[in-house]
């Protein structure tokens, strides 16, 4: 197992070889091609997670000529919270689904497993990242300003209580992605970020064009992993900030921000 995030492995896994073979094995190219092993390989936990405060596995899938590394959280493995309950599981695939219906694609592909090693929770593609980057330093290069404040307003509709700097990732190919998304979609507000720097900007157009689609209705696929509570707020997050379309500015107090903060 990885000692710290700087040494957390590639995402496809290579077999062993033998006389005139390669090592490498074919890795998914497309997001569809992702979900599908996702949904239907076979897993194998490799081990725990180190940097998780809930129980999350590195995991190998293999379907058919894909072996690949994923994130596994179990239910069971839950860290039950006095505001949140259980399932935060399904809360991680409810985020994937909203990103990916709202063409920001900004979530890894999350899958909801029945039939896990540890029973039900989510799987989601293993990111190969350069993980000494996180928001604070990325935010330094104006390179990723879009799509951290794409994120931003991600996180919004989502209600996230827990972005963490160190769940902003960058891959190899020059991608931003946000993680770790559990703590999300509560009715009530919880926004809790270390996104503040855009407080009072307004909002990318594809953050508004997104929360008019929300106005209008949440996605089935988001629906049906959250309450209607829940569902009903998203819509109404969406109504504000069509009503004022800025970002929001961070509370006197502590509580506007997660810690640690990475």
């Amino acid at each position: 197992m990885p000692e710290d995030e700087r040494e957390r492995p590639p995402a496809h896994v290579s077999r062993p070889s033998g006389p005139g073979e390669e090592d490498a094995v074919a890795v998914p190219q497309t997001s569809a091609e992702w979900l599908e092993v996702l949904r239907a390989g076979d897993v194998e936990v490799e081990g725990r997670l180190p940097w998780s405060s809930n129980y999350s596995f590195l995991v190998t899938v293999t379907c058919g000529e894909y072996r690949v590394r994923a994130v596994y959280k179990p239910g069971r493995g839950e860290r039950h919270l006095w505001d949140f309950g259980g399932e935060l599981f399904r809360r991680e695939v409810a985020a994937y689904e909203l990103s990916a219906a709202l063409g920001l694609d900004l979530v890894p592909e999350t899958v909801l497993r029945l039939d896990a090693p540890l029973e039900e929770g989510s799987l989601q593609r293993f990111v190969d990242a350069d993980f000494e980057q996180h928001y604070f330093s990325l935010l330094s290069e104006p390179v990723h300003d879009a799509r951290l404040r794409e994120l931003a307003g991600l996180d919004l509709f989502m209600n996230n209580a827990d972005r963490k700097g160190g769940h902003v990732l960058l891959d190899f190919e020059g991608a931003i992605w946000g993680i770790d998304n559990g703590l999300c979609f509560h009715a009530e507000p919880k926004l809790r970020t270390v996104m503040w720097d855009f407080a009072g900007e307004v909002v990318p157009d594809v953050v508004i064009e997104a929360a008019a689609l929300l106005s209008e209705a949440v996605p089935e696929t988001v629906c049906a992993l959250i309450s209607e509570q829940e569902v009903e707020a998203l819509r109404q997050r969406a109504r504000a900030l069509l009503r004022r379309p800025k970002f929001p500015t961070p509370g006197a107090d502590h509580r506007s921000y997660p810690w640690p903060l990475v």
